[in-house]
């Protein structure tokens, strides 16, 4: 069966092709095409050459107009590449019809993330979740993969079929039966997963996820806060499975801190699902960690990119605290004073440490509602429930008594019933 996966493997000499409309700067389709360049790298593809192209309105046969696309591929093949990758999305007619005109193969950034993915899912539903997207990417596609047998076909009518004609047909079945076969096994996966959270909820614990734009400040702010060893490789999508730690803020609370899948602009729209199996954790989450690389001259354009795919996930309503990072690097008025503008934002350096006692703060703020001041005389035969606030809550002050243990404590919501009989008259 014909696998879309084995393009990539098959090439090594890569010609990036930016494709950008009238409306966008130079500034713009000049950072889209760095990081459709840091996507092929991290296919381990060279690239030769690249050039952004711009278009008035997309064209039917190749997106772009003909004798540009006759430009292309002749310096394409001036350098020798062996393979055109376009920063857009090609429709399958328009991938056959660059690979006809070029002889070689033609990939859009829809499937350089395709493959991506792949290398990097881990758990079973991501690894599912990557199948299937890149199964129905594939199917359209079957009959690019059989123009090698167009000729061995038969007479023009429709029971006179050649070797290819029936090829595809048996091909297209075994995708669409492996399609319902992943579906049905992802549905196992989801009910498997629910199960679990039920479990979880019992003694729920507050959890915040990290998200951003497809750098590793994620996973160094991750690490900064809670001492962890997270990968924060600078790749794209390093990981695709979400890592989690356990922060004790200054009042003793507990929370769980969640570094999710960076996002990247023109995510393809099948791949939001393939997203959702290391995202859910964003959208389960009390609040959310928006990350942002004050330094990068892209940072508001790498905001909105953010916001758009949480909007797509339903997560767009979580109470958010946004992170600006790196403001060791931004010492010039201009960038500090971006920074000073906005009151939300929390400025901080995940390096040198700048702000991080800010943003813990910013933390127990988010959390106060689950948070209850209590007045407690516990019985020394009850010590457990000190021991128990030690470990979930946060003691301010304690102290012993004739009949028992005078404590203040902050006690989560979850156990306050458990220690309202031990309440003080305030």
């Amino acid at each position: 069966m014909f696998d879309v996966r084995e393009k990539p493997k098959m090439v090594e000499r890569a010609y990036l092709v930016g494709v950008a409309l009238q409306k966008e700067t130079e500034s713009e389709s000049t950072s889209l095409l760095d990081e459709l360049e840091e996507l092929v790298t991290t296919l381990e593809i060279g690239i030769v050459d690249r050039k952004v192209v711009r278009i008035r309105e997309p064209q039917a046969r190749y997106l772009l107009g003909s004798g540009k696309v006759e430009d292309i591929i002749e310096a394409a093949r001036a350098v020798k590449a062996d393979c055109l990758v376009l920063d857009a999305e090609l429709t399958p007619a328009q991938q056959r019809n660059w690979e006809a005109a070029s002889g070689m193969c033609v990939i859009d950034r829809q499937e350089v993330i395709l493959d991506i993915f792949s290398m990097r899912a881990r758990t079973r539903e991501a690894v599912l979740q990557v199948e299937l997207a890149r199964a129905e990417h594939s199917l359209p596609r079957l009959k690019n993969a059989w123009t090698h047998l167009s000729r061995q076909r038969g007479g023009g009518g429709v029971t006179q079929r050649g070797e290819g004609e029936a090829q595809i047909e048996l091909d297209a079945r075994m995708v669409r039966q492996r399609i319902a076969k992943l579906k049905r096994e992802l549905a196992l996966v989801v009910r498997h997963r629910e199960t679990q959270r039920k479990q979880r909820r019992k003694v729920p614990v507050p959890t915040a996820a990290i998200v951003g734009y497809t750098t590793p400040e994620k996973s160094t702010l991750l690490n900064a806060l809670t001492g962890a060893d997270v990968l924060s490789e600078d790749k794209l999508f390093a990981t695709l499975d979400p890592t989690t730690r356990q922060l004790k803020l200054p009042n003793g609370q507990k929370l769980l801190l969640t570094d999710t899948v960076g996002f990247v602009r023109r995510l393809p729209h099948q791949l939001v699902d393939a997203f959702k199996a290391t995202l859910e954790e964003a959208v389960l989450a009390d609040f959310l960690v928006h990350v942002v690389d004050i330094s990068n001259p892209e940072f508001e354009s790498h905001m909105d990119t953010t916001l758009d795919v949480l909007k797509e996930l339903g997560a767009d309503e979580k109470r958010i605290i946004t992170v600006f990072n790196k403001v060791d690097r931004c010492m010039e008025p201009p960038l500090r004073k971006e920074v000073d503008k906005r009151n939300q934002p929390v400025p901080v350096s995940a390096v040198t440490g700048e702000g991080l006692p800010s943003l813990m703060e910013e933390f127990e703020q988010q959390l106060l509602d689950r948070l209850t001041t209590m007045r407690l005389l516990i019985p020394f035969a009850r010590y457990d429930l000190i021991s128990l606030l030690h470990e979930q809550g946060h003691i301010k002050e304690e102290r012993a008594g004739d009949e028992g243990v005078f404590l203040v404590a902050n006690v989560p919501e979850r156990l306050r019933s458990g220690f309202e009989q031990f309440r003080e008259c305030e």
